[in-house]
């Protein structure tokens, strides 16, 4: 049956709030928002409901969002979702006020006792996108600001999920009883200067070098990252030894998954940016 247009407000409008609550730091029972949103959504299952926060999800992404710890993004939402989603965004000033906290709140080095536990799976590569979102390069979104684009931009963090790879590098090629290639990890990005198009020089266990660009989020694991010119080029041209390190969830339990070789082999690139000259 259809979700009405009164059910998809309603769980929209539970979804930001449930979402300001997250990033703003406060608790909140996924649990209990389910049972009381049972009430105003004629009945629908615990699945139904939960693959609508998944909808919903992949939706806030579109805008430039963060999306919900745990409900992992489902595309092809339908287009009444869509507009309910970016109405309600932007006439929440709240959601506003804690999304921007967020991206722009410094960060540290977390202390890391256990590397063993922080690399996982990369997402996999799925195109979701219908025939006319790939062939209408107009279907803008009306947000007011991306987030992500502003988290990417964030010097602290950024340097910090840097120093915790040189960690990770030092203690992967110990583990491999290569000390002597462990101790000359070196964080380029900071001894060369950042136009390298990677940030972390390591090693490959035969003495090859790895060349590591890292791009850090706090938040889930598809959420989308960007990458510049130089740094594709680079997956390219260097191949063989181009490693994209995808830290997440950088503040609660840092983990990270890599991307070797070709960026293009692993995601879906979007041109947001064009530089225009005369």
């Amino acid at each position: 049956m259809d979700w009405s247009r009164e059910e998809v407000e309603a769980i929209i409008a539970d979804y930001l709030n449930m979402l300001a609550l997250e990033l703003s730091g406060q608790s909140f029972n996924k649990t209990e928002h389910r049972k009381s949103l049972q009430t105003k959504l004629n009945g629908r299952s615990d699945a139904s409901i939960e693959f609508k926060h998944c909808n919903i999800s992949a939706a806030m992404i579109d805008l430039g969002f963060p999306y919900i710890r745990g409900y992992q993004p489902r595309s092809n939402y339908q287009a009444l979702l869509a507009a309910i989603v970016e109405d309600q965004v932007n006439n929440m000033v709240t959601l506003d006020h804690v999304a921007l906290a967020a991206v722009q709140q410094p960060a540290m080095t977390p202390v890391q006792t256990d590397f063993k536990k922080v690399k996982t799976d990369a997402p996999s590569k799925h195109d979701h996108r219908t025939l006319s979102e790939l062939r209408n390069p107009l279907a803008f979104k009306a947000a007011k600001r991306d987030y992500l684009e502003r988290e990417a931009k964030n010097r602290s963090l950024g340097l910090a999920g840097e120093e915790f790879v040189v960690l990770f590098e030092h203690w992967r090629l110990f583990e491999l009883g290569q000390h002597r290639l462990a101790d000359k990890v070196q964080h380029v990005s900071m001894s060369k200067g950042d136009g390298l198009g990677y940030d972390v020089l390591s090693f490959e266990s035969d003495g090859k070098e790895r060349l590591i660009e890292v791009k850090t989020t706090t938040f889930g694991r598809e959420t989308p990252f960007f990458v510049s010119r130089g740094e594709l080029a680079l997956s390219h041209g260097a191949k063989e030894q181009f490693h994209l390190y995808r830290l997440f969830d950088f503040r609660k339990s840092p983990k990270l998954f890599d991307l070797p070789g070709a960026l293009d082999r692993h995601c879906l690139l979007d041109p947001v940016t064009y530089r225009a000259s005369f």
